[in-house]
């Protein structure tokens, strides 16, 4: 089941983030979130602003990410080609899991697509587990964006 996190989320959606964190360190990944993203002030924000999702089974929860609908300031320019679609689209961003249930990611992309059929995704050229996911979810690679600490990331899209 996928819902809107809740405060009370909180500190799992935190252990959850240091798990995907040391994933990623372990697979070659770990310059995209270093040691301490996304921040906690970051976070709270998703969550009072209603754009951070938990992945939910049997009551526990073992997924999170943020979904936007819209116009994302990091996504105006992008290098090395181009947007397939200028039409609105959804983010997906900060996708995280706790290793623990398989298809997370598939789920992710499923209820995004469901609300709106035209999406948008970013990674780290180092992050090969998302790449591989990113690409067998439909996305096709559209160029390099840049995130707001001027961070490259291979920019996907899905039409």
């Amino acid at each position: 089941m996928i819902r809107r996190a809740q405060q009370a989320d909180f500190s799992r959606i935190c252990e959850i983030y240091a798990i995907a964190r040391a994933f990623m360190a372990r697979t070659g990944n770990a310059a995209q979130w270093g040691d301490s993203f996304p921040p906690e002030e970051l976070l709270r924000e998703d969550i009072r602003l209603g754009r951070l999702y938990v992945v939910e089974e049997e009551g526990t929860v073992h997924g999170a990410f943020a979904f936007l609908v819209g116009e994302d300031p990091t996504y105006q320019v992008i290098e090395g080609g181009a947007w397939k679609s200028a039409a609105p689209y959804g983010t997906l961003h900060r996708v995280a899991g706790d290793g623990e249930v398989h298809g997370l990611f598939g789920q992710m992309v499923a209820f995004a697509w469901a609300n709106i059929p035209h999406l948008r995704i970013d990674t780290h050229e180092n992050n090969a587990v998302m790449r591989r996911l990113i690409e067998k979810y439909g996305f096709a690679p559209c160029g390099i964006i840049y995130t707001d600490d001027g961070s490259p990331r291979l920019a996907f899209e899905r039409i």
